[in-house]
């Protein structure tokens, strides 16, 4: 026999996940529809709709994609690469290798443009490695959760449109937390997610593409064999599961067949999107920022210091400097765990065991959270015998609330 679950309360302060709003884990639980009854069919197309005002957007084409974010990434990648185009990834983070990997296997030829993951790139530098590589596509990630860092792209969208470049964005940890501007961008395709700012549990990437991209689609589009005998393509996308042509039917008038759709998934999507737009998507911005910088005033008024340029650094997530005394991190963290029942988040590769990351992201993103996890750290610090200063934390942030 097997014991009934039994899941244990937690304040999540990571970049991803986050806690789910209790109104989407309400409607989660709700009857199953079948995925072409009209019923579920109309909450597709508000979800739609929904989609497009945190990506800032009127592109007739935008909806989710069953699987994590990273399924959003690749349909996009693989949509638009055919073997031996060329890809410039520019990389100030670990997520941008993570495109180069899906590039990679769609045999691309790719220019990784490196730098230290200290701060996004300048603009210009950018637009100078487009010009010496002249790629195809550039594709490259907003806002980079492991070091806290985003990447402005308002000339970059721009110069690539005016070479007739594919501009493709790794919008996940950023859509629903901060001003987003695809059209104004000159972003060709955006991707977002649900398990951060939204407030959903990971499961469905989001996508918005253009006509531009719409276009290339169409040009590869094959229905799948058991539907159809007639409609072959020699330049169909490889993948079927992640063809954007044939997923993008679906979600549109003509509704032709893919796949089981996670319905409940859908109902989680549009109570997230609903209740962000309900709250304003403005005032969604806003509180991000108020919050954040309530977790930046407890963390300074601690005296601990930040990985990377503050100037840049995103709202969603702050890089903690782990202070001398406190090991290589892990005991403090696996004692806000257990002990205060917070989460936060270590890093990756060079920053591993160097860095905390805090979130602040979608439900998780208020003030009662980071009143919590910033006196559970100061706690926890002082347990282990960090030099801090103490009972100074708490206090900032009220400071900042207080304005």
């Amino acid at each position: 026999m097997f014991s009934e679950l039994v899941i244990p309360s937690r304040t999540i302060m990571t970049p991803g996940p986050v806690e789910a709003h209790p109104n989407v884990l309400r409607v989660m639980s709700s009857t199953i529809l079948g995925q072409f009854d009209p019923a579920f069919l109309t909450i597709m197309d508000d979800v739609k709709e929904m989609i497009k005002v945190p990506f800032g957007t009127k592109n007739e084409q935008s909806f989710a994609i069953d699987g994590t974010s990273r399924s959003g990434l690749e349909a996009a990648l693989i949509a638009l690469i055919k073997p031996g185009d060329k890809v410039l990834i520019p990389v100030y983070g670990r997520f941008a290798y993570l495109l180069g990997e899906i590039c990679e296997r769609a045999k691309a030829e790719i220019k990784y443009l490196e730098k230290d993951w200290t701060s996004p790139f300048e603009q210009a530098e950018i637009i100078q490695a487009i010009d010496d590589f002249e790629p195809k596509i550039v594709a490259m990630v907003h806002g980079e959760t492991a070091n806290g860092q985003m990447q402005a792209l308002d000339q970059i969208g721009a110069a690539c449109r005016k070479r007739d470049i594919f501009f493709v964005v790794d919008m996940v940890a950023t859509y629903g937390g901060v001003p987003i501007f695809v059209d104004d961008w000159c972003v060709d395709i955006a991707i977002g997610g649900t398990q951060k700012c939204v407030s959903v549990p990971s499961g469905m990437s989001l996508i918005t593409y253009n006509d531009r991209v719409e276009k290339v689609l169409t040009s590869r589009y094959q229905k799948e064999l058991g539907l159809s005998k007639m409609d072959r393509n020699e330049n169909h996308i490889s993948s079927n599961y992640l063809d954007l042509s044939q997923l993008q039917r679906y979600w549109n008038t003509e509704r032709i067949n893919h796949h089981t759709e996670a319905t409940t998934m859908i109902y989680a999507l549009h109570e997230g999107l609903r209740t962000m737009i309900n709250e304003g998507i403005e005032s969604v911005w806003a509180r991000h920022k108020l919050n954040d910088e309530a977790i930046v005033a407890g963390i300074k008024a601690m005296g601990l210091g930040f990985f990377g340029n503050m100037g840049t650094k995103m709202p969603t997530v702050t890089p903690i400097l782990i202070p001398e005394g406190a090991d290589d991190g892990e005991a403090i963290r696996n004692m806000l765990l257990d002990v205060f029942g917070v989460e936060i988040a270590s890093s990756f590769g060079d920053l591993k065991g160097k860095v905390w990351r805090i979130g602040n992201m979608g439900y998780s993103s208020r003030r009662e959270n980071v009143l919590q996890v910033l006196g559970a750290l100061e706690s926890a610090l002082i347990y282990y015998g960090a030099t801090i200063n103490k009972g100074e934390a708490v206090k900032a942030a009220l400071k900042v609330y207080e304005v």
